[in-house]
């Protein structure tokens, strides 16, 4: 056994050695231990792009101790922003929201972090920002909920599919 897994193995308390087997499952040990590093999509939306936001959130997210491993600039079409929001279209906003999502340019980002889907919803606050906490982005920046300044992945599965939509491999630097 490698020294640095024996010092790991007795940093652990309450380690279970099963008797009939007499092995340890170093492997769930140190999955224990090791930290969940997570990427998630951020967009910064037109309404704060108009405003010339970009910055100051941007700021926000970094001094939350995310990594901005891929960043962009686009303007979207009506058609690319329906696709995007597809997950929405039997809901009553769907038009309203691939409209404004088009409206103009908007920054896609990946961000990385440990958690970072559900530190970064919590960053960016309740949709509506009468409700967000204070010092989140939308209890700060957002005009309406409609027009909520970023948008955030909510699962693993989700942030996979949203950075696949906007970053090829070779875009993403972490």
């Amino acid at each position: 056994m490698r020294k640095e897994t024996k010092d790991q193995l007795r940093s652990v308390r309450n380690v279970r050695v099963q008797q009939t087997n007499r092995q340890v499952s170093i492997i769930t040990i140190i999955k224990t231990r090791k930290k969940m590093i997570e990427r998630t999509l951020s967009i910064i939306k037109p309404d704060a792009t108009m405003r010339n936001l970009t910055g100051a959130i941007n700021s926000i997210i970094e001094s939350a101790g995310f990594r901005i491993i891929a960043q962009k600039r686009v303007k979207l079409t009506i058609e690319q922003g329906q696709k995007f929001y597809e997950v929405h279209k039997d809901r009553p906003f769907y038009d309203d929201l691939c409209r404004f999502l088009s409206s103009a340019p908007v920054i896609v980002q990946v961000l990385e972090k440990e958690n970072a889907i559900l530190d970064y919803r919590e960053l960016m606050g309740s949709t509506n920002p009468i409700n967000a906490a204070e010092g989140t982005i939308r209890h700060r920046f957002a005009v309406s909920i409609d027009q909520n300044s970023v948008h955030g992945s909510d699962a693993i599965e989700t942030a996979a599919n949203e950075i696949k939509f906007f970053f090829s491999e070779i875009e993403i630097v972490g």
